[in-house]
C-alpha cells in the first residue's frame, strides 16, 4: 500500500514541479516594463499607460498584456544599467524614461553612457513640472512660498526627485534664482523618485514638493475639498486643461519657468530590428486609437506622441541640449 501510494505521488510531484517552472518561465518571458523608481510616482504611471493603451489596442487579439515590474535606485541607474550591460538583447523588456532620464544622462549619472546605448521606443504624453504643498500649508501662492524661502530658507524642506542637478532641483533653482533666493541656502531633501516625495509631504517630513503634474495628479482630486495637497503653480507655458485647471503657472505669478516632461519607454541596444519595429509599430497603433487621448488625461499627461527614429532624432538632440545647460550650470564639466 504505502510503495503505491508512493509511486502514484512522485508523478504528481513531477507534474506539479513541471507546472511551477513553466510558469516561472512564462513569468520571465512575458512582456514587462520596468519601472525605475518606487511605485506612485511619474514612471509607474507611464508604464501602466503603457499597460492600458497597449491592452485596449490589441483588443481581443492574443498579444500577452504587458506586465510591470520595479526597479529602482539610482534615480534610474540601476535599471539603465542593468538593461545596457545584462539585458541588451531582450525582445520583450522596455522601460520607462523621463525628461529627466535625459536630463541625468546628459550630466554623467549614468556613468559613461550615451543615447545611442538603447533603442528609444516611444514617447507616450508630455507632463510638465508643478510645485506642491500639503493642504493645510500657509501657503497659499508660488510668491508666498518664495517669500518663505528667502526670508528662512532652513525652515521649508523641499522634497524633490533626485539630488542636486537633477530636473527637479533645476525646476526649484530656477524659480529660486527668479525670485532671489540663492539656492545654495535652500534646503532639500532627495528621494527616489516622485512617490516617496508626495509620501514624505503627506507625512509631514517636508514642507513642499518639487514634482510632475502626473503625480500630483494622484493627490490633488478633482474635489478640491477632498485633495490632500495644494499645487502653487504649474510650469507651463499656459495654464493646463483638466482638474488643475485653475491653478496658475510660474509665469502668471511672476516667474518665468516651464518645464516640459516627455514621457516614454526605451529597450535594449542589442535587440534585434524586427522587435525594435514590432513595439515602434504597436505603441503608433496604440497611440493612434481614439481612446488613447482618454487613457493619457486620466494618468495626468498631456499629448505628445512619436515613435521609432524620430523620437531617436528628438531624443538626441534633447540630451545634446540639456548637456549644454548643465555646462552652463556648471554640473558638469
Amino acid at each position: 500500500m504505502f510503495r503505491a501510494m508512493t509511486n502514484s505521488v512522485t508523478p504528481m510531484r513531477s507534474l506539479l514541479a513541471a507546472g511551477l517552472l513553466a510558469a516561472c518561465f512564462n513569468a520571465l518571458a512575458a512582456p514587462q516594463c520596468i519601472v525605475p523608481a518606487k511605485p506612485g510616482g511619474g514612471m509607474d504611471l507611464t508604464c501602466k499607460l503603457a499597460q492600458q493603451g497597449l491592452a485596449h489596442a490589441a483588443g481581443g487579439n492574443s498579444e500577452a498584456p504587458l506586465h510591470i515590474s520595479y526597479l529602482p535606485g539610482g534615480i534610474g541607474a540601476v535599471a539603465w544599467n542593468s538593461v545596457v550591460s545584462q539585458r541588451r538583447g531582450e525582445a520583450d523588456t522596455l522601460v520607462a524614461f523621463s525628461g529627466g532620464s535625459l536630463l541625468n544622462l546628459a550630466e554623467g549619472k549614468y556613468g559613461r553612457a550615451s543615447a545611442a546605448d538603447v533603442r528609444w521606443v516611444a514617447a507616450l504624453g508630455t507632463d510638465y513640472g508643478m510645485i506642491a504643498v500639503r493642504r493645510d500649508s500657509p501657503y497659499q501662492t508660488l510668491r508666498e512660498l518664495v517669500a518663505a524661502w528667502k526670508k528662512s530658507p532652513a525652515q521649508v524642506v523641499i522634497g524633490a526627485g533626485g539630488t542636486i542637478g537633477s530636473q527637479d532641483w533645476l525646476k526649484v533653482a530656477q524659480i529660486a534664482k527668479r525670485g532671489g533666493v540663492d539656492t545654495r541656502d535652500l534646503r532639500f531633501v532627495a528621494f527616489e523618485g516622485g512617490g516617496e516625495a508626495f509620501t514624505a509631504l503627506l507625512a509631514g517630513h517636508v514642507q513642499a514638493v518639487s514634482g510632475d503634474v502626473s503625480e500630483a495628479m494622484l493627490h490633488a482630486g478633482v474635489d478640491k475639498k477632498n485633495a490632500d495637497i495644494r499645487v502653487l503653480a504649474v510650469l507651463s507655458d499656459a495654464r493646463l486643461p483638466g482638474a488643475l485647471a485653475n491653478v496658475p503657472t510660474a509665469r502668471e505669478q511672476g516667474f518665468d519657468v516651464s518645464w516640459p516632461i516627455i514621457r516614454g519607454v526605451y529597450m535594449g541596444a542589442h535587440a534585434s530590428d524586427a522587435d525594435y519595429r514590432k513595439w515602434v509599430a504597436r505603441f503608433a497603433q496604440a497611440m493612434a486609437a481614439p481612446d488613447f487621448d482618454r487613457l493619457r488625461v486620466a494618468h495626468g499627461l498631456y499629448p505628445f506622441a512619436m515613435t521609432g527614429d524620430a523620437l531617436t532624432t528628438y531624443i538626441n538632440k534633447t540630451v545634446d541640449n540639456y548637456g549644454k545647460q548643465a555646462k552652463e550650470l556648471g554640473l558638469v564639466r
